[in-house]
């Protein structure tokens, strides 16, 4: 947070950010639906199918952490979102990497 460097202006993370939001408002207005977190089991499975690299990862952090039904879920949806602002159609093992890490953050604090 200290580095003056490398930053990414505020604009250019607004436009991702609103890019993302039209690119969820699109796939899930024939659902009723609006962002990513609303979606339910039979959007995940339509929207969020991972490759067989994240499906390892998913099954390894699930088997380790021993997380719950829920939790699977919520990291699906933060993958797909995070996979929205990178602009990319699929959700790859970076982004699912990133919300697993997101997840854990989140039992820490919680």
């Amino acid at each position: 947070m200290a580095a003056t460097t490398g930053a990414e202006p505020s604009a250019a993370i607004r436009a991702r950010v609103e890019a993302a939001r039209q690119i969820q408002r699109q796939r899930l207005e024939p659902f009723g639906l609006h962002t990513n977190s609303q979606m339910q089991a039979r959007h995940l499975k339509q929207f969020c199918r991972l490759d067989s690299e994240g499906e390892k990862l998913l099954e390894m952090v699930v088997d380790r952490l021993g997380m719950s039904a829920r939790s699977y879920a919520r990291i699906l949806k933060v993958a797909r979102t995070i996979a929205d602002l990178a602009g990319e159609e699929s959700i790859r093992q970076p982004h699912l990497a990133e919300a697993v890490q997101y997840r854990g953050l989140d039992r820490k604090l919680g």
